[in-house]
C-alpha cells in the first residue's frame, strides 16, 4: 500500500461503513434500523472499543472489543466481537495494526486475558489468530433462537 494506515476510535458518522462491513462480514443484509439501535448502545458504553482502519478516508477494516470483569477471571477481559477487514486490503498487515491497537489497550487496562471467535466455516481465520497469538484453548457451544 502506498499510503498510511490510520488506525482510529470509530466516530457516529462511520455507523455506514461499519454497517457494510458488518453485512459483508456474515454476507446478509441486516435491519439498518435495529444495527443502529445496537451501533448506538454499544458505541455509547465507555467498556466498549470500536476501532477503524482508513487509508486516505477509505475505510479499510474495523473492530469491536468488548470488556467485561468476569468472577473467573477476577478481573476484566476482552473479547473481539466482528473483525472484518475488506477483501482487497487482506494480507496486507491491516488486521494486524488494529489487533496491535487492542492489544496496547488491553496492556493499558490491566486485562487478564483477550478472546477471540470465529465461525467453524471461516477455516482460515484459525491460522490467522494462531499467527497473532491466540491459542486455540476452549470450545464455544451455541444454540440459536
Amino acid at each position: 500500500m502506498e499510503s498510511k494506515i490510520e488506525i482510529r476510535k470509530v466516530e457516529k458518522q462511520d455507523l455506514d461503513f461499519v454497517y457494510k462491513a458488518i453485512c459483508e462480514l456474515e454476507n446478509e443484509v441486516l435491519d439498518f434500523e435495529v444495527f443502529k439501535e445496537i451501533f448506538d448502545e454499544n458505541f455509547s458504553n465507555p467498556k466498549n472499543v470500536y476501532l477503524i482502519a482508513e487509508n486516505e478516508n477509505e475505510g479499510l477494516g474495523f473492530i469491536s472489543f468488548h470488556t467485561q470483569n468476569l468472577l473467573h477471571h477476577c478481573g476484566l477481559v476482552g473479547e473481539i466481537q466482528e473483525f472484518f477487514i475488506h477483501q482487497k486490503y487482506r494480507g496486507q498487515g491491516v488486521g494486524k495494526q488494529l489487533i496491535e491497537k487492542i492489544m496496547i489497550y488491553a496492556d493499558q487496562n490491566n486485562l487478564k486475558s483477550i478472546e477471540v471467535t470465529t465461525n467453524k466455516r471461516r477455516v482460515e481465520n484459525v491460522l490467522i489468530y494462531e499467527n497473532l497469538g491466540f491459542g486455540l484453548t476452549h470450545n464455544k457451544f451455541t444454540i440459536y433462537k
